[in-house]
């Protein structure tokens, strides 16, 4: 890195902020930004800003983090380390390089920064590995800019060899380069080689134009290509028709690894270092292929794959995938896409005020028959967007909207636009006032139809039950209201699980984990608070948090102010209960080394660390002898020794007794703790300890028991100590080979949630009787003054088509939140039959899950993809913008969902009573 000036954390960061605010006006296409793992950037930030009370200047962004340590000084960052974002897993015959992980978000895992900015600092810190990225452009104008995050990884297969890789290259890369690359991955001349989009492993088309992009050609993510090599005429005439060859039917693929993450293959904007980047790179991760025309902006001459309808994409026009994929489960709901491809102009209601005059509803229809028509060419819905721009301004422009909200809308207006009542009567509602329930549902319910009947109210709409109860007089109200949509509140992930391993020094207990909760935004002093409560922590200690790494302290996590997010989920944590003493002390640091046998069982090889290191505390006040250390390590290992250990070990473990007493109101105890001569009134065996010096020598602390140890000057002693297997048959040290993960996932992490949220809790949730805000407090007739009633809520009549929104962004003043929770939800036989209030509707009340939408990132700057199932097909398929792929029935539930499609699943006999 060579010679370099040391500058102040604040020197460094006007530096970088400099160079960022430099780097922002230039940025163009071609130019290259790096990847940097969130967690070493966060310490950085922290690092520059500590000596900051107000973080916020010259209107940058890209040192924005509150809420900074003032008083403790932070450590300098130590390399750059990326490791966390590497894929190990990728398969030696893949051609892909170094490969991250497909699952990263940027923000949560990594940040992407300017390469000047890079270069800066890693002239500073070093490291890697270096994870550069190319800009491109993106856009119908090819005037947006976006960093690809995640080139196109594809799967090449050549016939007739049957050989495969993976390689990765650009969106923005030519069929003839990428031609060009797989002749030199299979060692063969280019003129006897010709390659086919093979997605879905049917020769689609032939990619003989070598100037066109992957990206014009509507290449996939992990989609496969075959390499076909040509070797006379007949072949290469045959090669050139288009369609299934003879040999297609004995070639075999590996079924594509789905990569359906919003960002796979996508575009994932710089969000640093300003708020300037916004403007030049997209802020949302687009999916965005250049358009040429609207109609088919990919011209004539391109092969449709396959005649199913259904599954043609929507171009991305700038942060359109909220509409986009909302508009994907609307086309593909079975009621309307029969509806607005038949006759439906009759119903269009010209003259509603509440309605667009019946645009909405033609360029709905206009577009959703244009979906439904035979081919895979997207479409650019420019004209809709048009029209949503012109009746509902807040989703005009380019900036990222919620598709819920985007969803009400388009339900409503589109009701409003096909309305077939033209003059709505005027119905003054009435109290129930004691009467049935049925019969006031029914009342409730045709005077809503009196003034709404719609295609929209046929299928999405349905009925509830609002039960108002006075907390004064007990008057009760009841009503039943129309519903277009349910939208279920989720359990907050605002509290976090995380599970520590508890060791005490003074030979009283085993290890043993310990999981608590704590708040997901937390800092270290919060864990510490949690751990000192569940561990019942005296009066007289404190503890002492670790981060385990190959079985050495890889950092101390002393800074109560540090982050807790600095802490991830597959670290190995451990904390030590220590003395809680002002005195001149050290921390001694044991750690455990055994022998190796090498693959020669006649060789041993040598000491390698195992289990986990232990920690205590040594007083520096007085000479340290190595016998002091002896009987210090001798009480840290006592409840390691088995019961038919040697008798010799009774004295030691008498004197802590002794030494443990009564402490509850004395710190004797601790202080004898750390005393150098607390056990010699007994004879403590001799183990065979290694102390490190500052020279990195080793002194043997087996022999010379009154030699003073001179101490190193930092604040640790690390001693070895090395487990023979003679030494093994007196102490058990299984107990110290056991650190659980700070959160253990199962083997597939979407799936083995502890506890996962269901979809029936959320539904309960939302039922559940609960008082009114205060800002919702209700008018008692009765009492004449507002009251702060409570509110129960019932299902009564379930419409056709349910919409569920599940609740995922909440609001305050002064922040807005996404929960990532995940739910559990059913895609078949979502049983609603005891939630009906009505129960003279003996109809049994099932359901089955046809389309959803998702939401992957933060709030501002995420993507939305919709899953929808081709009821025909019996298929689901990812709909992500323009580019459309199958996936798994397993893979329809992530925590990404947003909004739930339900349709009614009918049978011959829908009674509860025959179990229909």
């Amino acid at each position: 890195m060579g010679e370099m000036l040391e500058l102040s954390p604040d020197e460094e960061r006007i530096m970088i902020r400099d160079i960022a605010l430099s780097s922002q006006s230039n940025s163009k296409e071609g130019d290259t930004f790096f990847l940097i793992t969130q967690r070493w950037w966060q310490h950085w930030i922290e690092y520059v800003n500590q000596d900051q009370s107000n973080n916020s200047y010259d209107g940058s962004s890209f040192l924005e983090y509150g809420d900074l340590p003032n008083s403790n000084a932070l450590k300098r960052p130590a390399v750059i380390d990326n490791s966390d974002l590497i894929d190990d897993s990728v398969s030696e015959d893949s051609s892909t390089g170094i490969d991250i992980h497909d699952t990263l978000l940027e923000g949560r895992d990594y940040v992407l920064l300017p390469q000047e900015v890079w270069n800066q600092l890693y002239a500073w810190y070093g490291g890697g590995p270096t994870l550069p990225r190319k800009v491109i452009s993106a856009g119908l104008s090819q005037t947006e800019l976006a960093v690809e995050v995640y080139p196109l990884r594809l799967q090449l297969l050549m016939l007739p060899r049957n050989d495969r890789t993976s390689i990765r290259i650009s969106k923005k890369e030519t069929i003839g380069q990428l031609h060009r690359k797989a002749c030199e991955i299979f060692d063969l001349p280019l003129d006897q080689v010709c390659i086919w989009d093979y997605y879905s492993r049917r020769k689609n088309a032939l990619m003989n134009d070598m100037d066109k992009t992957l990206d014009d050609a509507n290449i996939q993510m992990d989609q496969d290509i075959l390499v076909e090599v040509i070797n006379n005429t007949n072949n290469t005439s045959s090669a050139h028709e288009n369609g299934s060859a003879q040999r297609e039917a004995s070639s075999v693929l590996v079924e594509p690894s789905n990569s359906n993450l919003s960002i796979a293959g996508g575009l994932s904007a710089s969000r640093v270092p300003s708020r300037s980047y916004n403007a030049d790179l997209s802020s949302s991760q687009n999916l965005n292929p250049p358009a040429r025309d609207a109609e088919n902006p990919y011209g004539s001459g391109v092969t449709t794959r396959g005649s199913v309808s259904g599954l043609t994409g929507l171009l991305n026009l700038g942060n359109t995938c909220f509409m986009n994929s909302a508009i994907q489960c609307l086309v593909h709901t079975p009621e309307f896409a029969r509806y607005f491809r038949e006759d439906y102009h009759q119903e269009i209601n010209w003259q509603n005020p509440l309605g667009m005059v019946g645009e909405l509803a033609l360029a709905f229809g206009e577009l959703l028959r244009k979906l439904w028509a035979p081919g895979r060419t997207p479409i650019a819905p420019r004209p809709f967007k048009a029209k949503l721009a012109r009746f509902a301004p807040q989703f005009s422009g380019h900036n990222q909207h919620d598709s819920q909200e985007l969803l009400a809308f388009l339900l409503d207006g589109l009701h409003e636009d096909l309305n077939r009542v033209k003059h709505k009567p005027y119905i003054k509602s009435r109290d129930a006032d004691g009467r049935p329930d049925e019969e006031v549902a029914d009342e409730y319910w045709a005077n809503h139809i009196a003034r709404n009947d719609s295609i929209i109210v046929d299928v999405c709409q349905g009925q509830y039950k609002s039960t108002l109860v006075c907390p004064v007089c007990n008057k009760v109200s009841v009503t039943f209201d129309p519903f277009m949509y349910l939208s279920l509140p989720l359990q907050s992930t605002s509290s976090r699980t995380m599970t520590v391993t508890v060791f005490t020094c003074d030979g009283t207990a085993l290890p043993s984990p310990c999981t608590v909760t704590v708040p997901k935004q937390g800092r270290c002093k919060d864990l510490i608070q949690a751990l000192s409560t569940a561990c019942s922590l005296k009066h007289n200690e404190r503890l002492l948090l670790v981060e385990v790494r190959n079985h050495l302290i890889h950092r101390f996590l002393e800074d109560p102010l540090q982050l807790l997010s600095t802490i991830k989920d597959d670290d190995h944590v451990a904390v030590y209960k220590i003395p809680k003493i002002e005195k001149n002390t050290k921390y001694l640091q044991l750690i455990h080394r055994r022998r190796e046998q090498s693959s020669d069982s006649h060789t041993v090889s040598g000491w390698k660390p195992y289990g986990t290191p232990i920690v205590s505390l040594i007083s520096c006040d007085d000479p340290v002898t190595r016998g002091d250390i002896q009987v210090i390590v001798n009480r840290m290992l006592s409840p390691l020794l088995r019961k038919s250990g040697n008798t010799e070990h009774t004295n030691t473990e008498t004197s802590i007794t002794k030494a443990a007493g009564d402490n509850a109101s004395s710190d004797a105890y601790a202080t004898n703790l750390v005393s150098n001569s607390v056990n010699k009134a007994g004879r403590t065996p001799t183990l065979p300890l290694l102390l490190i010096d500052e020279s990195n020598a080793c002194i043997d602390l087996s022999m010379g028991e009154d030699k003073v140890v001179k101490l190193p000057s930092s604040s640790t002693l690390l001693v070895y100590i090395d487990w023979s297997q003679k030494l093994l048959e007196k102490y058990d040290t299984h107990p110290l080979e056991i650190l659980p993960e700070v959160l253990k996932y199962g083997p597939v992490s979407k799936k083995a949630r502890t506890e996962p949220l269901s979809l029936y809790t959320c539904l309960e949730a939302f039922l559940r009787e609960e008082p009114l805000v205060p800002e919702d407090m209700w008018y008692c007739p009765q009492c004449k003054e507002r009251r702060q009633a409570s509110k129960k809520l019932d299902l009564w009549r379930l419409p056709e088509v349910l919409v569920i929104h599940l609740k995922r962004f909440s609001y305050s003043r002064s922040m807005k939140h996404k929960l990532e929770t995940f739910v559990n939800f059913p895609v078949h036989d979502f049983d609603l039959t005891n939630y009906v209030a009505n129960k003279n509707n003996s109809r049994r009340q099932l359901y089955e899950l046809y389309a959803l939408t998702n939401h992957y990132g933060s709030m501002g700057s995420g993507h939305y993809t919709a899953h929808i199932k081709l009821l025909d097909e019996n298929r689901w398929y990812n709909f992500d913008d323009s580019h459309i792929s199958p996936i798994s029935e397993d893979d329809v539930n992530t925590a990404a969902a947003y909004v739930l499609f339900y349709r009614r699943v009918r049978s011959d006999d829908d009674s509860v009573s025959n179990g229909a």
